[in-house]
């Protein structure tokens, strides 16, 4: 049996997936077979591409072009819920950055608001681990864990979503069609992350100054932004920019003081493990990174998230507690949220209201140049 954490409510779901990664080994074999698979290069034939690989890291894949498509109407089909009414594009809606601007955290199957905020799926397979608590290794395994979760796609099993869309005439055909097989779970996990793939957006203001040499496509405030963020607020420690390329982020899991429970909680836990087994995590609400390791030490740890494109993925932090880009800074600026143990990165950093505005300019300037083309693709599935 393997656990797999839940995106959005956190709990965890018991199911046998050996048997759904032995089929994804033979995915590739199938493939060759359909005559789709063609090495290139990460991004290629996204939508209104031009530049918009600029400023990301270059990475050898498969294109294919069967899977990308079953992928783009399967993220776009409420069919894939219990209920008929929930897609993966509910909660990451192609028109708001693939996240979702007007809630903190989506509302799920039952109407209520589930407990993480949903974040971008931009640039999403640059991510290494997923989800907000790094508990999906891969895109395949991640794309399979809302569908089972009862306040999210709330499918009773694997088995049944499978049978609904082998009943499907038009699903049945383009399964067999794709990968020679009928629609199973690891095959519906690898259409998504095909899909989910493409959805690479660089080309921002950023990339065609500091990557694209054109000196005049960043304003000098943004550009005073961006020397603040590589010196006096240091936030490039955790959101990494490389010489040849950017992701803005870690990957890693780092306690910011964002959402943090009790402080009586957290001295609990880091009082001896005794005590720390003690504890009632079932009523603590959010634990994050512990959640998945059950380790003292990772307690209210969260993802770096990517900064591409944040200008237009409010609101923010795992909770979106945080509304827009200006809270966000007040919040670092303060020093975070001053629990015991945050990371040592995290202080008061002395910014004044200009130097705030300058940040603000720089991260608007990380828009990628097609998030337009990538929701109107999307929504293509639909036609």
């Amino acid at each position: 049996m393997a656990i797999l954490n839940d995106i959005s409510g956190g709990m965890k779901i018991p199911f046998s997936i050996q048997d759904a990664l032995m089929q994804l080994n033979s995915i590739s074999r199938t493939c060759v077979i359909a005559g789709v698979v063609l090495c290139g290069f990460l991004g290629v034939g996204v939508a209104g591409s031009g530049n918009a690989r600029l400023g990301l890291p270059l990475a050898s894949v498969l294109s294919r072009p069967g899977q990308i498509e079953l992928g783009r109407k399967l993220f776009m089909d409420t069919a894939l819920s219990a209920n008929g009414r929930m897609a993966c594009a509910t909660c990451h809606v192609p028109e708001q950055g693939f996240t979702q601007n007007e809630r903190a955290t989506p509302a799920g199957a039952d109407g209520r608001p589930l407990r993480r905020n949903a974040p971008t799926l931009l640039n999403v397979a640059f991510a290494r681990p997923l989800m907000h608590d790094g508990a999906a290794p891969s895109l395949k395994v991640q794309v399979l864990t809302p569908l089972l979760h009862a306040n999210e796609m709330a499918n009773v099993s694997f088995s049944g979503l499978e049978t609904r869309l082998s009943a499907d005439p038009a699903y049945r055909n383009a399964f067999l069609t794709v990968y020679g097989q009928a629609p199973s779970m690891a095959l519906i996990g690898d259409a998504l992350a095909a899909y989910q793939q493409t959805l690479i957006s660089g080309g921002s203001a950023f990339d065609r100054w500091k990557y694209g040499g054109e000196a005049d496509a960043l304003s000098d405030e943004a550009r005073r932004g961006f020397e603040l963020f590589t010196g006096k607020a240091g936030c490039s420690g955790c959101h990494l920019v490389g010489a040849k390329s950017a992701l803005f982020t870690d990957n890693g899991m780092h306690r910011t003081g964002a959402g943090d429970a009790s402080s009586e909680l957290v001295a609990a836990a880091n009082e001896s493990v005794p005590t720390f087994d003690a504890i009632d995590f079932a009523s603590s609400g959010e634990r994050g990174r512990h959640e998945v390791t059950q380790r003292p030490e990772d307690l209210y740890k969260f993802r770096t998230p990517t900064l591409r494109n944040v200008a237009i993925t409010a609101p923010y932090m795992h909770d979106g507690s945080l509304a827009t880009l200006e809270d966000v800074l007040s919040f670092y600026n303060s020093g975070g949220g001053g629990a015991p143990d945050i990371d040592p990165r995290i202080k008061p950093l002395g910014l004044d209201d200009e130097e705030v505005a300058a940040l603000v300019a720089f991260l608007k300037s990380l828009t990628g140049s097609n998030v337009a083309a990538l929701a109107n693709d999307a929504r293509s599935a639909a036609q």
